[in-house]
């Protein structure tokens, strides 16, 4: 029997998550190793260099470039205020002065004798990196960051929008068949993550951005929905950085797909508590997923590797994770054994796949993944 091991999207109850939060430059750690820390908690900070703004003072004064040390009242490192006087010429017997105003709160950077312009700086851009997930602090970064380590339920996606949200899950639909409906979307759910079942629509994203809700996990939305909820055409590139005004975790695919019976009663059974989600996703070479974590017995001790492994045999469940088909859901019908040619002249290992619909159609085996019945 042929067979390969294929990644799947992991659903465990009980792991170890691991998360590496790190400053985009050199900064300060705020958290010791070993410190227990929330996920809203600061663990490190820094500043981002202030935006510049080149001023010609020459060409504005009407001055030769050589001589603007001459007309300058501000010094390099000085601080000046919006609309405070940084330059100005000396006019004939005092009368027809002109006057050189600084056009934001900022210092000078430099001034320039060749080019007869100055920079200024605006003040710096404070960035912090919070945990993220409660957990432990396992490793500090000097300067970068720490390694923030918690005992979770850990779910992934397929797919997903928006960055990073922490707030307590409450599940909408009673059963994973359901579709999220307009009039589930409450005042009451502002800051909760809300799980759905089969489907959810614009309607209810736009619904719940305005309800204040950060994020909704369901099982599938309409491609065209997202296309139009978005405005434009997602590429390949990573996913997360859009500003829905929450973050959307689909789990199954394209389409009205029931929520997997194994992730929607572990969603279920942590309702009420608290969860960490990330939409961010990368489907090409460095694979990335959305991610729901839930953290739970920091006390428990967790002895056992929970990463499944799966063979993939004739009617093994699968997903599609490429274009065209991204997103189906099929079974395996045939393993062909050799390597087999693309269109694209690449040699590679496929397999023939059935959808739900009848159809067949073989795929390289690298654009597919295993999931559970």
């Amino acid at each position: 029997m042929a067979y390969v091991y294929t990644p799947g999207l992991k659903v465990a109850e009980k792991s170890i998550v691991k998360k590496e939060r790190l400053l985009p430059l050199t900064g300060e750690v705020l958290v010791k190793q070993g410190d227990f820390v929330t996920a809203n908690t600061v663990v490190a900070k820094s500043n981002l260099p202030g935006n510049v703004e080149l001023v010609n003072v020459a060409k504005r004064l009407s001055i030769p470039q050589s001589d603007i040390f001459e007309y300058m009242e501000k010094s390099e490192g000085d601080s000046v205020a919006e609309n405070e006087v940084i330059a100005s010429t000396k006019g004939i017997f005092g009368f027809f002065k002109s006057q050189l105003k600084s056009p934001i709160n900022g210092t000078i950077e430099s001034i320039s004798d060749v080019t007869g312009q100055i920079i200024i700086r605006q003040a710096p851009i404070p960035v912090e990196i919070d945990a993220y997930i409660d957990g432990k602090v396992v490793e500090v970064i000097s300067n970068e960051g720490v390694i923030v380590e918690t005992q979770a339920t850990f779910i992934q996606g397929i797919f997903g929008v928006g960055g990073e949200e922490v707030g307590e899950l409450q599940v909408i639909c009673d059963n994973p068949e359901k579709e999220l409906k307009p009039e589930q979307i409450t005042p009451a759910l502002k800051g909760k993550i809300i799980v759905g079942g089969s489907l959810v629509s614009n309607e209810v994203i736009k619904l719940a951005v305005k309800s204040g809700v950060k994020g909704i996990i369901s099982g599938g939305i309409d491609d065209k929905e997202l296309r139009n909820l978005l405005g434009y055409e997602l590429g390949v590139a990573i996913t997360g950085s859009e500003d829905l005004g929450l973050t959307l975790i689909i789990t199954e695919g394209f389409g009205k797909i029931t929520m997997a019976d194994r992730t929607y009663n572990l969603l279920k059974k942590y309702s009420g508590y608290k969860a960490s989600i990330n939409g961010a996703t990368q489907i090409r070479a460095g694979v990335l997923r959305p991610e729901i974590i839930i953290p739970t017995n920091q006390d428990e001790k967790i002895t056992e590797d929970l990463t499944e492994k799966f063979s993939l045999e004739i009617g093994t469940p699968i997903r599609v994770i490429r274009e065209p088909y991204f997103g189906k859901l099929g079974k395996v019908v045939n393993l062909p054994i050799g390597l087999q040619k693309l269109e694209t002249e690449a040699e590679v290992r496929v397999l023939e796949i059935e959808f739900d619909d009848g159809k067949r159609v073989i795929l390289p085996r690298a654009n597919i993944e295993i999931i559970e019945t």
